[in-house]
C-alpha cells in the first residue's frame, strides 16, 4: 500500500471513529422495572412479544418478537434504589451494542459519563453500564451475534419458539425521553458527545407527535435509531426531577396494516382530536400508569 493510500485509509477510518465514536450498532435491548411482572407481560404479548427465558438467578424476563428484545426487571436488588420496582412500570435501561463493549465504556467515562458500580453474581456477566436520564441506565453489549448475553445470563423457557416473528415486520426505532425546562441543549450535548449522536433540521420529524428535538444514531442505516427530547409544554413548572425515558418507537413499513394486526390482538390506539392513527405513524393507549408504544412509519427493518 502506498503512503498515499495509507493516508486516505487513516482519513476515512479517522473520520468513521469521530462519527460514531463508541462504535454504535443499535438497540440490543429495552428493560422495564415493575412490581408486576405478569401485567406488563400480559401488555407485552398483546403487542406481539413472547416471553422465550427467564434469568438464570433473578426475577427478570426476557421477551421477544423479530429483532426486539425487551427485558421485564422485577429483581429488586438489581436496580438503583431510586428505581426499585413498584406498580407503575418504568424504562430502567437501554442496551446499547457496540463493537466492544469494554472498550466503549472506557471511552465514554474519559468523555464525561457517569459509571454505574456492576452488581454481578455467581455465572453472571459483567456488562458495562453508565446513568442514563434520570434514574435509567446505558449499558454496553458487543455479545449480540453468534453468541448474546442471553446465552449466559438466561435458560430458554421450554418449547417456546427463541425467535418468534415480529407483528408486520415492527422493528426498533427509537425512544422518547422527557426533559426539564431549557435543558434540549444539555441532553443534545450529552449524547453527542458521548455517542456521535446529530441533531436532525427542524423541518425533518418523524410519526404523528412532531414535538420536540429529534437525534441521530451514528450507527450504520440498518441498525439506525432516534431520541426525541420533549420539553414540557411552555408554562408549565420546572419539571427536571421528573426528566426520564417515557415511551418505546416501533418502526414499521405499513402503519395502518400494523395498527390493523394489533388491534385483532386487543391493543387500542389514541384516537383524539390533536392524535389520531395515519399513514405517519399511531400511538396506543397507556397502559399501567405508564407504558405506551409508538409506531412510526419506517421502511428500514432492522
Amino acid at each position: 500500500m502506498s503512503m498515499q493510500n495509507q493516508a486516505a485509509t487513516a482519513d476515512r477510518e479517522s473520520i468513521s471513529e469521530t462519527a460514531n465514536p463508541l462504535g454504535l450498532d443499535g438497540i440490543e435491548f429495552i428493560e422495564y422495572a415493575t412490581s408486576k411482572p405478569q401485567a406488563l407481560g400480559q401488555v407485552l404479548e398483546m403487542m406481539g412479544f413472547r416471553p422465550i427465558a427467564r434469568h438464570r438467578s433473578r426475577e427478570i424476563l426476557l421477551y421477544r418478537q423479530g429483532g426486539i428484545n425487551v427485558i421485564v426487571n422485577a429483581h429488586h436488588a438489581a436496580l438503583p434504589e431510586a428505581a426499585a420496582p413498584n406498580e407503575k412500570p418504568v424504562i430502567a435501561a437501554v442496551a446499547l451494542r457496540v463493537r466492544d463493549a469494554a472498550a466503549a465504556y472506557g471511552r465514554a467515562m474519559e468523555r464525561g459519563a457517569w459509571a454505574v458500580p456492576p452488581r454481578v453474581e455467581v455465572m453472571e456477566l459483567n456488562i458495562p453500564a453508565i446513568h442514563g436520564v434520570g434514574t435509567s441506565r446505558i449499558y454496553f453489549v458487543d455479545r449480540y451475534d453468534k453468541f448474546s448475553i442471553y446465552d449466559v445470563d438466561f435458560v430458554p423457557i421450554p418449547g417456546v419458539d427463541q425467535r418468534p416473528p415480529a407483528v408486520a415486520g415492527l422493528h426498533f426505532f427509537g425512544v422518547v425521553q422527557y426533559i426539564g425546562n431549557d435543558r434540549s441543549e444539555d441532553w443534545t450535548e450529552f449524547y453527542r458527545e458521548l455517542f456521535g449522536f446529530a441533531e436532525l433540521p427542524a423541518e425533518q420529524r418523524f410519526g404523528i407527535l412532531p414535538k420536540g428535538r429529534i437525534l441521530r444514531s451514528p450507527c450504520r442505516a440498518a441498525s439506525r435509531f432516534y431520541i426525541q427530547l420533549i420539553e414540557p409544554e411552555a408554562g408549565v413548572l420546572d419539571v427536571e426531577d421528573d426528566e426520564g425515558l417515557q415511551r418505546v418507537g416501533l418502526g414499521t413499513a405499513d402503519v395502518l396494516a400494523t395498527v390493523a394486526q394489533l388491534g385483532q390482538r386487543g391493543v387500542e390506539f389514541v384516537e383524539s382530536r390533536g392524535v389520531h392513527t395515519e399513514d405517519r405513524g399511531a400511538l396506543t393507549k397507556t397502559w399501567m400508569g405508564g407504558v405506551s408504544f409508538e409506531l412510526v412509519h419506517n421502511n428500514m427493518a432492522g
